[in-house]
C-alpha cells in the first residue's frame, strides 16, 4: 500500500509546507537521548533529504509520554558529536525538545518536517500513549509540522537498525512531498531483523499491558516497587499494527492528537442533564 492513499481519506490535506530555501529543514529528535544509536541511524537515513537540526534530550527519557518542564528551568547547548550536524542536547522532555527547536532555533520558522526516533523498543499499539518518542512526533504535528514518529522491536542499545533505513527515507520522502492530512501524523514500527516483507497502512491494535509490581524491601526495611508486565492483543483483526508487525511488515498507523469520542457525543446529548 502506497502512502499516498491516505488522501483517500476524508480529512484536509495538509500540503508539504512552502520552503524558501532550497532544501527542506527537517528537526530530528528521540526520547532515548542524544547519544543512543537509533537517533543516528535516524540522522543518516534522513540528512540527504535536508538539512538535519537534533535536539533531543541528554539522557533516557522513555516513557515521558507528552510530559514537559514547568517547576524547574531548561538547559540546551550545542554539542558536537557528528561531524556537519547542527545538535543541541537538552535537560528537558522529548516535548520540551520540540518546544525549544521551534522557538528558540528556527525562532517561529518552523522546520518541513519532525521525525522522532528511531526508539530501542515498539510503540504499537497503547504503547503510543506513554511514549516519548510519539509524543515528541504529536507536539510537532500540534505546531502544524509534518510528523513521524519511528520505532524498532529491539531495546538493545546493540540492536541493528540498517532494515530501517531505506523505509525511513522513503517514508519522510513521502510526507515531504505529499504532505499529511490535517492534525495528522505518523507512527512507524519495524519488526527486528531482515526479511521485511513491505509497508502496511494499518490501524492501531485494541491491546493493552496487564501490570505487574516487583515489591522489594529496601535497606530500611521499607518496601519499592518495579514495573513489569504483560502485553496483551485480544484484537485478531488483520489490519492492526501488531498483525503487520508479527508478519515482517513495517507498519504505519495515522495518528491524531484530537481525542474527542466524536462517535459519543450523540449518546450524551441524549441524557438528560439538571441546572
Amino acid at each position: 500500500m502506497k502512502l499516498s492513499q491516505f488522501s483517500s481519506y476524508n480529512l484536509v490535506l495538509l500540503p508539504p509546507m512552502k520552503k524558501e530555501h532550497s532544501r527542506p529543514n527537517i528537526l530530528v529528535v528521540n526520547d532515548d537521548g542524544i547519544t543512543a544509536p537509533g537517533i543516528k541511524n535516524l540522522i543518516e537515513a534522513v540528512k540527504e533529504l535536508g538539512n538535519v537540526v537534533v535536539v533531543a534530550p541528554d539522557g533516557p527519557q522513555s516513557g515521558m509520554g507528552h510530559a514537559i518542564t514547568i517547576g524547574k528551568p531548561l538547559r540546551f547547548n550545542k554539542v558536537n558529536l557528528y561531524e556537519g550536524v547542527e545538535m543541541y542536547k537538552c535537560s528537558g522532555t522529548p516535548v520540551d525538545c520540540v518546544k525549544l527547536a521551534v522557538n528558540n532555533i528556527f525562532k517561529g520558522k518552523k522546520p518541513d518536517l519532525c521525525v522522532s526516533g528511531i526508539n530501542h523498543g515498539l510503540n504499537d499499539s497503547i504503547n503510543v500513549i506513554y511514549s516519548g518518542t510519539m509524543s515528541a512526533a504529536v507536539e510537532g504535528a500540534i505546531e502544524g509540522i509534518p510528523s513521524i514518529g519511528f520505532s524498532l522491536d529491539d531495546f538493545s542499545e546493540e540492536a541493528d537498525f540498517s532494515h530501517c533505513l531505506k523505509y525511513v527515507k522513503t517514508i519522510a520522502q513521502q510526507v515531504l512531498d505529499n504532505g499529511l492530512p490535517q492534525a495528522t501524523l505518523l507512527n512507524v514500527n519495524f519488526p527486528r531483523g531482515a526479511g521485511i516483507r513491505g509497508i502496511k497502512i494499518c490501524r492501531q491494535a485494541n491491546a493493552k499491558w496487564t501490570e505487574e509490581f516487583d515489591e522489594r524491601m529496601d535497606p530500611h526495611g521499607r518496601p519499592y516497587y518495579w514495573l513489569s508486565g504483560v502485553f496483551e492483543n485480544n484484537d485478531k483483526g488483520e489490519d492492526t499494527d501488531v498483525w503487520a508487525l508479527e508478519h515482517k511488515y513495517v507498519s504505519v498507523v495515522p495518528v491524531q492528537f484530537d481525542l474527542t469520542a466524536h462517535h459519543a457525543i450523540p449518546v450524551l446529548n441524549s441524557w438528560t442533564f439538571n441546572d
